[in-house]
């Protein structure tokens, strides 16, 4: 069984290119959003097993989503793995890889290291 993603982020080209990279590997069903509002609602609805979330998006970026995701308790349990164009891979390996509790990964990333972090938070 296909295990469901959701990306929410504002870069459509990045959702489109992710989002078949991904559908690519069979593994998966990815659903995007590209604002935190439509995430929030898909989260709600398809309750996906994992949720790549874009930090900086304008309107609501990424922290206040996973804050309103953490409130409700249809959503608290699904993992988010941060996307972030703001600092370097070597950072975020240097910062142990998780930002407030959830791993983060820097974009550009490696579709390898991605399939990873979601097959480890997934299991």
């Amino acid at each position: 069984m296909k295990k469901k993603v959701l990306l929410i982020d504002d870069d459509e080209d990045l959702c489109e290119v992710t989002k078949a990279l991904l559908h690519h590997t069979m593994k998966y069903q990815v659903l995007t959003a590209q604002t935190g509002t439509a995430g929030i609602q898909l989260a709600k609805k398809y309750r996906p097993d994992v949720i790549l979330l874009d930090i900086r998006m304008p309107g609501m970026d990424g922290g206040m989503v996973a804050e309103n995701l953490g409130d409700d308790t249809l959503t608290s349990s699904i993992p988010i793995i941060f996307l972030t164009g703001l600092i370097l891979q070597d950072e975020v390996d240097d910062q142990g890889g998780c930002i407030a509790g959830h791993l983060f990964i820097a974009k550009p990333f490696d579709l390898k290291k991605l399939t990873d972090m979601i097959e480890m938070v997934t299991a």
